[in-house]
């Protein structure tokens, strides 16, 4: 059954005052035996002076250049003024436009490029330096209007060319710029918490996911062989046979939180369905409002119908609800996954389709769980309508794994969780992708500049960081029934190569105020409701 992807819109009603495009990298994760471990993020290959020399991170290797590594001017900026956020927000998704062009050129050029190295810089990374220097002189403008002008901007412009370490006969290495080196301290803001879910009504809390060195053993490229799709997958960029594992290789590394005096034992679950109506789009209302095609991959959406890049919080509000209680107008959205079976979908020649290199057989998940959960060590407080929560990176292949937070798994072992592979599920056995958003809240914003500092994860401790306040975590649980085997990946930004890393999901609070009300004292009573 083909399902056809909705057209967005060019213009719609006055949308609401967003934050910028800026994803925020303040901790790495590495993994360790039995626990999560922050570390100091490593910096992007292009984080150079925008006239220096491109450099790859395969240089003098023999290393085929899979993908262009740019740094992420978003995570740079300091904080945005209010009045320059909207020309900021544009000017880096256009920026986001720029990169995945760019990617068309090389990727149409690989070859030529890899006999001719000064090709790269002639056709791909000059001219894309050049619009990006533009870019981040209007953003520096649109700042500078409404505060000073950021120091140093210009320097970000710099891309280079990179390999892609998995594919190079590197299982179980990290798939980014972090994910390994020495301890750092983690400063609460990052991806390092509460993945444990799916596991019962007591999980999602605290940072009690330890994905433990095992990942990635195995027989990862025994297995891994692509069907019919050849080493690059179906579009010819990912995933590759080394972004798999058998998750029967796995060993067991899911830790429980310990429950403490005082916390929220219950819990609250909403039916908003599987996306049985087909709801996609390439936008993202959160991280590019105003902006069609924002993402460059497709979405599933359930719950509020209304979403897309031009929603308002108004008319979020008004927006007919596949969730069973009509008191939960919230919308919950994910990358959709697809076979790489050579299968077409209606998007083969649309934006966030196969113009962005996402191809295959769209997979409508066989269950969704979205799970709200409380506190290890407290009660929780109610959240505020609209507030806007990404967990997770989309682009943490070449961002580095800080902002990482998808755990993968297969049911029947959900007690090992995979963070930088998809599992391989033996023959009975459904893939799982779970996500554990943030639980605690500032107490006063719906949003940030970057879209990450408002909110925060609980510390090790199980308490959240200073000036923060528990609320109730959403954990969400989606499962898939496809055939055993590698041939299947998320969609992605064409240049994070389909990698499991990638994955991450996203969630604005529509919840009334007498429903969100029996949230809170469902789960702080322990009971479990719906």
């Amino acid at each position: 059954m083909r399902r056809t992807a909705r057209t967005p819109r060019t213009s719609r009603k006055k949308r609401s005052s967003l934050a910028n495009r800026a994803i925020a990298a303040s901790a790495a994760l590495i993994l360790g035996g039995g626990g999560l471990v922050a570390v100091n993020v490593y910096a992007s290959a292009g984080e150079g002076p925008s006239g220096s020399p491109p450099t790859t991170r395969a240089q003098n290797t023999g290393r085929q250049m899979s993908t262009i590594d740019c740094p992420d001017a978003g995570n740079e900026l300091p904080d945005v003024p209010e009045q320059a956020r909207p020309e900021v927000d544009r000017e880096l998704a256009a920026m986001d436009t720029q990169i995945t062009d760019a990617y068309r050129q090389f990727a149409d050029r690989k070859e030529q490029i890899s006999q001719d190295p000064g090709l790269a810089e002639n056709a791909v990374l000059g001219p894309l330096r050049n619009k990006r220097t533009a870019s981040l002189d209007r953003i520096g403008i649109a700042i500078g209007r409404a505060g000073e002008r950021p120091a140093g901007i210009e320097g970000l412009a710099g891309c280079s060319l990179r390999a892609d370490d998995s594919a190079s006969g590197n299982p179980g290495g990290d798939t980014g710029d972090g994910g390994s080196g020495d301890g750092g301290q983690d400063d609460g803001q990052g991806q390092d918490q509460g993945q444990n879910q799916g596991q019962g009504d007591d999980q999602g809390q605290g940072g009690n996911q330890g994905q433990g060195d095992d990942q990635g053993q195995g027989d990862n490229q025994g297995n891994g062989q692509d069907p019919g799709q050849g080493q690059g997958g179906q579009g010819g960029n990912g995933p590759e046979p080394s972004d798999f594992v058998d998750i029967q290789s796995v060993q067991p590394n899911v830790q429980r939180p310990r429950q403490r005096r005082g916390a929220s034992r219950g819990t609250f679950t909403t039916d908003c369905g599987r996306n049985e109506n087909g709801k996609f789009n390439p936008d993202n209302v959160i991280v590019a409002p105003g902006v069609s095609n924002g993402a460059h991959h497709m979405h599933d959406y359930i719950g509020n119908q209304a979403n897309d890049a031009f929603a308002s919080d108004d008319d979020l509000a008004n927006g007919a609800t596949t969730c069973r209680n009509q008191g939960d107008r919230s919308t919950y959205y994910w990358p959709v996954l697809r076979l790489q079976n050579g299968q077409d979908e209606a998007d083969v020649n649309a934006d966030g389709g196969g113009k962005d290199q996402n191809v295959g057989e769209i997979q409508t998940p066989s269950q969704v769980t979205l799970k709200f959960v409380g506190s290890p060590v407290s009660r929780v407080t109610a959240m505020p309508r609209f507030l806007r929560i990404i967990t997770g990176d989309a682009k943490a292949f070449t961002n580095g794994d800080a902002n990482a937070n998808a755990s993968w798994s297969c049911t029947g072992f959900e007690d090992r969780q995979l963070k930088d592979k998809y599992p391989i599920c033996p023959e009975g056995s459904q893939v799982v992708r779970t996500f554990a958003f943030q639980n605690c809240w500032d107490g006063q914003n719906t949003d940030s500049a970057n879209h990450r500092t408002h909110v925060a994860f609980a510390q090790p401790n199980g308490r959240c960081p200073n000036g923060f306040r528990a609320v109730p975590q959403l954990v969400q649980r989606i499962v898939y029934d496809v055939p055993p085997g590698p041939g299947f990946a998320v969609d992605s930004f064409p240049e994070q190569l389909h990698k499991p890393i990638t994955d991450h999901g996203d969630f604005i609070n529509v919840f009334d105020q007498r429903l969100m009300k029996k949230m809170v004292r469902c789960i702080n009573d322990g009971r479990r409701c719906r």
